[in-house]
């Protein structure tokens, strides 16, 4: 595995943990309340503006990946949009630059 793969790896590896550990506390200290998760996200303008910021990175690095899959046909790809969308683009977006270098049989 090349050098940048192995970045790559890691930074999505790190990109799930990370942000898991604040969203578990989050969870914990508050349940299962989704409706609240995102009534936190939108408290103010500044943590509004990320929220966007995020979406709008999430629906681009989407439309990417199906973009990119239909050309090169490289399925394992289409993994990234569930990692992004449920993790985040800081897993979604390592994940599938990742995905993409991998060598070619």
């Amino acid at each position: 595995m090349s050098s940048l793969r192995k970045v790559y790896l890691a930074l999505a590896v790190w990109g799930a943990v990370h942000p898991m550990y604040y969203f578990l506390q989050w969870f914990g200290a508050n349940g299962l309340d989704l409706a609240g998760l995102m009534d936190a996200w939108h408290a103010n303008a500044a943590s509004s503006g990320l929220v966007w910021d995020l979406t709008i990175a999430a629906v681009t690095l989407t439309v990417f990946v199906i973009a990119e899959v239909a050309v090169r046909r490289n399925w394992i790809g289409l993994i990234a949009i569930p990692a992004t969308f449920g993790i985040g683009v800081s897993c979604g977006l390592p994940l599938y630059l990742f995905l993409r270098t991998r060598p070619v049989d």
